[in-house]
C-alpha cells in the first residue's frame, strides 16, 4: 500500500521536448514521485527492489521511445492504493515489438523483455488516427 497517497490516488506528468538527458529526467521525476508517495527512502529490501524495478522500467520505456519512436512526448506516473502505472507517450503509432526470438546472449534488444519480467502487466494503446501511442507498464502494490 502506498501510505502517502490521497484516497483517489495521484498522477504526475512530465512533458518532454526531446532535450538531451531525457532518460535521466524521467527517472528523476519518477524517483521524486516515489519519494513523495512514501516508497523511498525505505529500509525494507522488498520495497527497495520494487522501487528499483519501477525506475528500471521507466528507463527502458523511455529509451525505447528515444530509439524507435522519435523520442517520448510525455511521461505519466499514476499511483493508487493498489497499483502504480507508468505511461510513455510518443508520436509513432506503431506498437513496440519485443525482439524475437529473444536471445539473452545477444547485445541489445532486451528492453521490452525486461519490462515484461519486472512489471505486472505492460502493453501499448494507440492514441487514435495515427497520432501516436502510449506504452504503459503497471505494477501491483502488495497489501500492507
Amino acid at each position: 500500500m502506498l501510505p502517502a497517497l490521497p484516497p483517489h490516488g495521484q498522477i504526475r506528468r512530465l512533458t518532454l521536448n526531446g532535450a538531451a538527458g531525457t532518460v535521466g529526467r524521467c527517472r528523476d521525476h519518477t524517483r521524486q514521485a516515489l519519494h513523495d508517495w512514501g516508497w523511498l527512502p525505505t529500509g525494507d529490501p522488498d520495497q527497495q527492489a520494487r522501487a528499483d524495478d519501477v525506475l528500471l522500467v521507466v528507463s527502458e520505456l523511455v529509451t525505447n521511445a528515444c530509439r524507435h519512436a522519435g523520442g517520448p512526448e510525455q511521461l505519466i506516473v499514476q499511483a493508487t492504493e493498489r497499483s502504480l502505472r507508468i505511461d510513455v507517450l510518443d508520436g509513432l503509432a506503431t506498437p513496440p515489438q519485443p525482439r524475437l526470438p529473444h536471445s539473452p546472449g545477444r547485445i541489445g534488444g532486451h528492453g521490452l523483455h525486461t519490462v515484461a519480467l519486472l512489471a505486472s502487466r505492460w502493453g501499448s494503446t494507440p492514441q487514435g488516427e495515427g497520432l501516436g501511442k502510449t506504452v504503459w507498464a503497471e505494477f501491483d502494490v502488495p497489501a500492507a
